[in-house]
């Protein structure tokens, strides 16, 4: 699963043709959630709060990218980094 983006001991990643809805996995630690793009909310597993908070201002940032990075790999094509929350 490709790693697109890291910031403060969070990894986000992508895989290549998953399921619907359009999703990353943000895992920190331990920890491990997926985040609905469109939606920007944890619909699985599970982040810290303040982790949570940090992922979910990080997608309103980048939804845009997200959803070209999603499209690039439902089609198998390689992914965009993009850049960290700072």
């Amino acid at each position: 699963m490709p790693q697109i983006s890291y910031f403060l001991g969070v990894i986000i990643r992508m895989f290549y043709r998953d399921h619907n809805p359009p999703h990353f996995h943000a895992v920190y630690g331990e920890f491990e959630g997926i985040i609905d793009i469109e939606k920007n909310e944890m619909v699985a597993g599970y982040l810290p709060p303040s982790v949570l908070g940090l992922v979910t201002e990080w997608t309103a940032l980048h939804q845009v990218e997200l959803m070209d990075n999603w499209e690039r790999a439902r089609q198998q094509e390689s992914l965009k980094d993009i850049a960290p929350l700072v």
